[in-house]
């Protein structure tokens, strides 16, 4: 079976011996579909819509819908280099509209349907969109901005029309040829346009090239322990909308003619998701973080086994009760993985040849060079924190540029290194450990303290089913440790469980790492992504 990667060699041999060979013209939509489609009985995904409707589609089906809609696009007058938004879950509309976009050599942007009508006019406003695909769910929300979006020639529906402004999906393909001869363009061609998070600031839109796919392979092949294999069938519960669901898990998936489910809910439910990877007998999962501690808590005594061959997680550290507990419970071994939506997929583990440390996020994966930098660009040596930060040289899952905004892009860069804004250190090993974000680490009484190691030891405790630390001013120490915890069920919170929790931490770690204060919550403010938007938290007062 097909891989980038020649055999189960050592991890010192594949990082050695790798080398891109990156071709001079590509298209997304080729690679990952057209020639899968040869074989009209190659299944592309699996769907499950939240009411219980299923359906199979194969490569050929989707290049031919997306061929229809490839036509249908330009026959609106979409033309190479517009921008096109896709506000849509995971379906296959969704995917098509990705590789309808990409075969006219467009920019799609995806956004996440939970997005507000605010989020999403900045994001299209920004990016100057001359069309937008939605939903039943996100149409409503588009025709509260749509006035304010100058650029916005197109309103696409998949569903009811409700206006004679909005073009249906279905009447736009309908007499569309099934035949589109899928542009070639040069590799570094723009692509996609994903925006940041948003966590420390407006999001920005990481403009990223048809060849950055090729940069994700080497990672996706070792944090699945050498996919592709037999029978592998990959699914993620996070939003196509964000680069760890497109890219990680549809886009790869697809590069390697394997199979996907397709499944997202308004809202993450365990009890659901664990019943769909036994029931399409999922092989290879991207669960984040919060998803595992969210399954974690729950009832799974009367699920059948299930039949998982791998597992990554990457979006906040894991942690080495999780993996514990997910080598117990789901008998699988979890490869943490590291990366940005602009250099995403550099760093992670791979179980299969290398020893996994716990909370550590791995090594660079083989194409990339990552290092820690000090606050002039050069690099530290083992056990010195510092800056993660990736270097450029020839690595082509790096992105293009911000988009329309110069002086972002700018600052993310020293020289050739990619600034992550992340700190962490290495050690003798070549692994590299997660400290926190640059503005998460807590500075108390002159001591520097990463937020990870305590969330760790928090989630350790019996009582304790979420746990967020931040900064908290103090006359005298400068900042305090303040936990924001969310209780297990069962658990009352009260001051006796404060007392429990502060003895916990400061027994397990040392003295000036101990929660001072702690505040309990129902939940916690989170991304699209699914990551803690800790900013949020230091707002909060009780």
């Amino acid at each position: 079976m097909y891989s980038i990667l020649s055999g189960k060699k050592s991890w010192n041999e594949l990082v050695e011996q790798f080398r891109w060979n990156i071709p001079d013209r590509m298209n997304i939509a080729d690679v990952t579909c057209d020639r899968h489609a040869e074989d009209p009985n190659k299944v592309a995904i699996y769907y499950e819509d939240e009411a219980g409707n299923e359906e199979i589609w194969t490569f050929f089906q989707i290049q031919n819908r997306a061929n229809q809609f490839a036509n249908a696009l330009e026959g609106l007058g979409v033309r190479q280099g517009d921008r096109v938004g896709i506000v849509l879950p995971q379906r296959p509309e969704t995917a098509i509209a990705h590789l309808a976009i990409y075969k006219i050599g467009a920019i799609a942007i995806p956004l996440a349907n939970l997005f507000g009508p605010e989020a999403l006019k900045y994001r299209l406003s920004d990016a100057s969109a001359v069309a937008v695909i939605v939903d039943d769910d996100s149409i409503h929300k588009i025709q509260q901005v749509q006035e304010d979006l100058s650029e916005l020639k197109h309103v696409i529906q998949i569903g009811i029309p409700h206006s004679d402004s909005v073009h249906l999906f279905q009447k736009l393909i309908q007499n569309a040829a099934t035949k589109y001869k899928t542009k070639q363009l040069p590799s570094m061609t723009p692509a996609l346009i994903i925006y940041t998070s948003g966590t420390t600031g407006n999001p920005k839109g990481a403009l990223l090239p048809h060849q950055s796919l090729l940069g994700h392979l080497t990672g996706f092949e070792l944090s699945h322990d050498f996919a592709p294999q037999t029978n592998d069938l990959f699914w993620t519960p996070a939003d196509w909308a964000w680069i760890g669901g497109l890219m990680n898990i549809l886009l790869c998936s697809w590069f390697y003619g394997r199979p996907v489910l397709a499944y997202r809910a308004k809202k993450f439910d365990p009890e659901k998701s664990v019943h769909l990877m036994h029931k399409y007998r999922v092989r290879n999962v991207f669960m984040p973080p919060t998803a595992l501690k969210m399954i974690r808590q729950a009832d799974l005594s009367s699920t059948p086994q299930l039949q998982l061959r791998s597992m990554m997680s990457a979006g906040e550290a894991v942690g080495a009760e999780i993996l514990q507990w997910a080598k117990e419970t789901l008998t699988v071994n979890i490869n943490e993985m590291y990366g940005q939506t602009e250099v995403n997929y550099a760093v992670g583990n791979c179980q299969a040849i290398m020893p996994v440390k716990p909370g550590s996020m791995g090594k660079p994966y083989p194409g990339h060079m990552v290092a820690i930098l000090d606050e002039e660009g050069n690099t530290l040596p083992p056990g010195t924190s510092g800056e993660i930060g990736f270097h450029k040289s020839n690595d082509p899952v790096f992105f293009l540029r911000y988009w329309n905004n110069e002086v972002g892009t700018k600052q993310k860069f020293i020289g050739e290194w990619a600034k992550s804004g992340d700190q962490g250190y290495m050690d003798d090993e070549g692994y590299i450990w997660f400290e926190g974000r640059n503005d998460d680490v807590i500075i108390s009484a002159g001591y520097r303290i990463g937020p990870v190691e305590i969330e760790e030891q928090l989630i350790k405790h019996p009582s304790v089913a979420m746990a967020a630390v931040v900064a908290k001013p103090d006359d005298m120490r400068g900042s305090i440790i303040k936990a924001f915890i969310k209780p297990a069920q069962g658990s009352i919170p009260d001051q006796a469980l404060i007392q429990s929790i502060q003895d916990f931490v400061r027994k397990s770690l040392a003295a000036h790492e101990y929660p001072r204060e702690i505040q309990f919550i129902d939940e916690f403010p989170l991304t699209t992504t699914g990551k803690i938007i800790r900013r949020r938290l230091r707002e909060m007062e009780e």
